[in-house]
């Protein structure tokens, strides 16, 4: 892998002030003029202070020179993205009688979307720093990265379609939309997998990666939070091993995306169109998962090894491949690395 890396670490400590002379109109003769030298000796070399015996246990566990340590900080962002998803949840089943099936998947999504980016914006607060240092800087909302990124993900996944088709696993199919119906549906689709790419990647690749590369630095929390993003899609119904450990390197080169762009955006346009290409446009199993509404009547027939089985595409040993060409071209396309985590003293 090329480009340079940039070193994460915590500042250290800045040096503690000398404290001022006495002055010598109230200077007393010291403790070692007036006791023997005998009695001296036989003292601890140090004793505890009522400071340190007031001091709470937990300060040490939380507490260190610069604040909060960056694992407790991460704990709180996840406990506040959890108190925020269970009160939408709760709201959300008061209103699951009036909405329909499509309706109440968008709620969803966009409840998990605020319940991820909500705490972010607290932790900006408590921090004292822009929450664009987050990944999802304002200035660059729906910029060339966003687009970009768009393109690579609809590109890649057309790659891998058509190589199933040459391969004999994947048929188009005759339309299954037709009229408005079309441009309703892929509407639909960009809009919910928006909000899916904007709840997976921030949560993921965004506060959570942001201060535990404090922590432990960029590539091993990337490869932390990785590891936990393919572990979720088990989640889902129809998955497999296989899928797990794609959605987890797919994960990780988002990570890589997030390192040399330096926010999340291009991240968000590829996660956006890959899962739009999968449920809608290709209309093939997206994580185990077929949803209505999706463009043609396709069907993928072969070992479960080259077409997915139940997982979809991304369950597909010719995944792996595409990943590994997304990672060599991406690592050439973009060389530098734009992305450090601004540490405060």
């Amino acid at each position: 892998m090329s480009g340079t890396m940039m070193d994460n670490k915590p500042l250290p400590p800045s040096g503690e002030e000398p404290e001022p002379p006495v002055p010598m109109d109230d200077a007393k003769p010291p403790a070692s003029s007036l006791l023997p030298a005998s009695f001296l000796s036989s003292l601890p070399s140090s004793l505890p202070t009522k400071g340190a015996r007031d001091e709470s246990p937990l300060r040490d566990v939380f507490l260190g020179p610069q604040g909060i340590y960056p694992g407790a900080r991460w704990l709180i962002y996840l406990a506040m993205a959890f108190v925020i998803f269970q009160v939408e949840g709760w709201l959300a089943l008061s209103l699951r009688p009036y909405l329909s099936v499509l309706w109440w998947r968008i709620m969803i999504e966009a409840g998990m979307m605020l319940a991820a980016i909500l705490p972010g914006f607290v932790m900006a607060r408590i921090e004292d720093r822009p929450f664009g240092h987050f990944g999802l800087p304002a200035r660059r909302a729906f910029g060339r990265n966003f687009w970009v990124g768009t393109l690579w993900g609809i590109g890649s996944l057309s790659v891998l379609m058509l190589a199933l088709r040459v391969a004999g696993a994947f048929e188009f199919g005759a339309l299954a939309l037709h009229g408005a119906r079309i441009w309703k549906f892929a509407t639909y689709y960009a809009v919910l997998f928006l909000l899916t790419g904007f709840f997976e990647d921030f949560l993921m690749r965004g506060y959570s990666q942001w201060v535990l590369s404090q922590g432990i630095n960029f590539w091993p929390a990337a490869a932390l939070l990785s590891f936990a993003f393919g572990y979720i899609h088990g989640n889902n119904p129809g998955e497999a091993k296989t899928g797990l450990v794609a959605a987890g390197l797919i994960g990780f080169f988002l990570c890589l995306t997030l390192r040399r762009t330096g926010d999340l955006w291009w991240a968000v346009g590829f996660h956006m169109a890959w899962d739009w290409g999968e449920s809608y446009l290709y209309s093939v199993p997206d994580s185990g998962t077929v949803l209505p509404g999706h463009l043609i009547n396709s069907t993928l027939h072969g070992p479960d090894w080259l077409t997915g089985g139940s997982v979809g595409p991304e369950g597909s040993y010719l995944v792996f491949a595409v990943i590994a060409a997304l990672w060599f071209v991406f690592d050439r396309a973009y060389p530098d690395v734009k992305y450090g985590v601004r540490v405060r003293p």
